[in-house]
């Protein structure tokens, strides 16, 4: 049988069609995404402590320079460099023998003032009794009296001569004026010690207490002024206002310290006021010149809305809270961050009462898509010493 040019296109085209229908009717329905599933976490206004986080610096309790006080031939050290010493303890040891033969010559010279006023006091207790019967003259016995007097004065000069004899012949043993840590020796045995001396032989400071030197900015000053004015933040009550550090290693120290300082000025230059903490270092474990994390108990804070960290999504322009509103769907939230309190945030603005955060699952949809809440079972805990302020003015 034999096909026109025509019947053959037909034949083609008629296969073709049936061969594509029969493609489309073995494909499979698309199915319909599913829901994500998101963790929220429903805002409670409660209390949380308040701190202020600054930068802060340890100093000695009292940083004393030993000198000596006579001076001579530096013979020996009697302490070991870098150990603690005991109020009193020798620590250096200057030649004393000038200062020796000094004192033997003062008292040499005592003596011979000795001998002089027990020769006025034999003279004018003899001639007394004669002057009462006038047997003498009235000069003879002003004279007597005036020789008793000079020799009195001069045995008593003497006496200060020997005590200062002796008191430098003291100080060739060079002591802790207190107790405390030793420094590096400056001077070396063999060295000539001058009473002058610009260096001191040593330095001695004292740990226990310690202090640690801060500043606050004036507005943060002002601020907790307003605060505790209006009632925002309750202040601890009197007496148990603490301060804690945290060390380099991001470790806190194990004793709070208290406020004992605070300067009468605001610093022009930096516009900052100077502040001192005192902290007990027993154990030695803080050293004068450690950089420390320094936070100051300002007080309760009361009706704060906090979220978990992980429910903050930073942005180019300003910081992003997924909620899930009555419909189960995505709402975006711009908000103004406060202090970081343990694993929480302070929310300043941006939230309310009541509102449903996404805390886990917030990659997983987008503002305006429809989620499945499912409530966080777990309960935040807020230390009070692990405080930082996010937001700095």
């Amino acid at each position: 049988m034999h096909f026109t040019f025509r019947q053959q296109l037909l034949v083609v085209l008629f296969t073709a069609s049936s061969l594509l229908l029969a493609g489309c009717s073995n494909e499979q329905p698309r199915a319909m995404p599913s829901i994500p599933e998101v963790t929220i976490q429903t805002v409670v206004p409660k209390e949380v402590p308040i701190t202020m986080e600054l930068v802060g610096e340890t100093a000695g309790y009292r940083d004393i320079e030993v000198r000596a006080r006579v001076g001579g031939i530096l013979l020996k050290r009697t302490y070991v460099e870098g150990q603690p010493v005991k109020q009193g303890q020798v620590l250096f040891q200057i030649d004393p023998a000038p200062y020796q033969v000094m004192l033997e010559q003062a008292k040499g010279a005592q003596a011979q003032q000795q001998a002089a006023l027990d020769k006025a006091t034999a003279d004018r207790d003899r001639i007394a009794p004669l002057y009462r019967e006038n047997a003498i003259s009235k000069m003879d016995f002003d004279n007597a009296s005036s020789a008793y007097n000079v020799a009195l004065a001069a045995k008593q000069s003497a006496d200060a001569k020997v005590k200062e004899a002796q008191l430098n012949l003291d100080y060739t043993h060079v002591t802790a004026p207190i107790s405390g840590m030793t420094s590096k020796q400056v001077q070396s045995e063999g060295s000539l010690i001058r009473v002058d001396a610009a260096e001191p032989l040593t330095t001695i400071s004292q740990f226990d207490p310690l202090y640690v030197n801060f500043s606050i900015s004036e507005q943060s000053k002002l601020d907790n002024k307003r605060n505790l004015r209006e009632g925002t933040i309750v202040a601890p009550p009197e007496g148990q206002k603490t301060v804690k550090i945290r060390l380099s290693d991001g470790h806190y120290y194990s004793q709070a310290g208290k406020i004992d300082f605070h300067d009468n000025r605001v610093d022009p230059k930096t516009g900052t006021i100077r502040t001192r903490a005192m902290f007990a270092n027993p154990n030695g474990d803080l050293l004068p010149g450690q950089f420390v994390r320094v936070l100051v108990d300002i007080g309760i804070r009361n009706t704060t809305i906090t979220v978990p960290e992980q429910a903050i999504m930073p942005s180019q322009a300003d910081n992003l809270i997924l909620t899930v509103d009555g419909s189960n769907k995505v709402v975006s939230n711009s908000v103004q961050l406060g202090q970081q309190i343990g694993g929480e945030v302070v929310i300043e603005s941006g939230l309310k009462a009541g509102d449903r955060v996404i805390i886990n699952g917030g990659m997983k949809a987008r503002a305006g898509d429809a989620v499945t809440p499912v409530a966080d079972q777990t309960t935040a805990q807020i230390p009070a010493q692990s405080t930082t302020q996010l937001n700095t003015k």
